[in-house]
């Protein structure tokens, strides 16, 4: 890889400031300085900027415990987004996976990864998620008939796939569903005459939210985790 990529994927610097330090001598490998930003680095090399050893970027995972408010963007002009809450090198490389919408709160999954990412949400994978509504109403004792049968949503021409609800106290439920499509939870439990107030998801596969992570903290997720997907 041509160093100045690799340097820009390992640190928060922009190909042009890596380029510029290349140009002031300020990046060696193997203690030799380097001059050309076109310089490949390999595996074994060890890459120094300011005197300061530098470790090569990884595939990263990341558990995001998603506040209210915060937008699943990279960049936005109106609200903060979810890479807002990272301390991380180089935030620009990850992608969200699976995203959530902005009032809903719970479990996020960030990697740069591209290839976990698709098989987390590719509709053939069928990977579950699964939520805690709270309703306007009770839930209907029709409800997990129809979810298990599938609801055919407003605008659209095939109903949802097979999903389960479970009622819970204070007027809440759980829903575990294999799709992702647009508003889904809040659309499907619209489609039964209800309301949903609060959405909070607690679980993609069988990776479930830390309860150790408050709202907003983060955390790497395990080899157990990033392998069960």
């Amino acid at each position: 890889m041509r160093i100045d990529r690799w340097i820009s994927q390992a640190t928060d610097l922009s190909r042009k400031d890596v380029q510029a330090a290349i140009k002031a001598k300020r990046v060696a490998v193997d203690g030799d300085a380097v001059s050309s930003p076109a310089f490949p680095v390999r595996a074994t090399d060890t890459v120094t900027l300011d005197g300061a050893v530098l470790k090569a970027a990884g595939p990263r995972y990341f558990m995001l415990h998603k506040p209210a408010g915060y937008l699943c963007a990279t960049q936005d002009a109106h609200h903060p987004t979810v890479l807002d809450l990272l301390e991380e090198p180089n935030k620009h490389g990850l992608q969200i996976v699976g995203r959530l919408d902005l009032d809903t709160t719970g479990l996020l999954l960030i990697t740069d990864d591209g290839r976990w990412n698709h098989r987390v949400t590719s509709p053939r994978r069928a990977c579950e998620k699964s939520y805690i509504a709270s309703l306007a109403a009770p839930l209907s004792p029709d409800a997990p008939k129809a979810f298990a049968e599938g609801i055919l949503l407003r605008n659209e021409t095939h109903p949802t796939r097979p999903a389960t609800v479970e009622p819970l106290a204070d007027q809440r439920c759980r829903v575990t569903l294999c799709e992702g499509r647009y508003h889904q939870v809040k659309r499907m439990l619209g489609a039964l005459d209800n309301r949903v107030l609060t959405l909070h998801r607690e679980r993609i596969g069988s990776i479930h939210l830390d309860p150790a992570l408050e709202p907003g903290q983060y955390r790497p997720l395990t080899e157990a985790e990033i392998g069960s997907i």
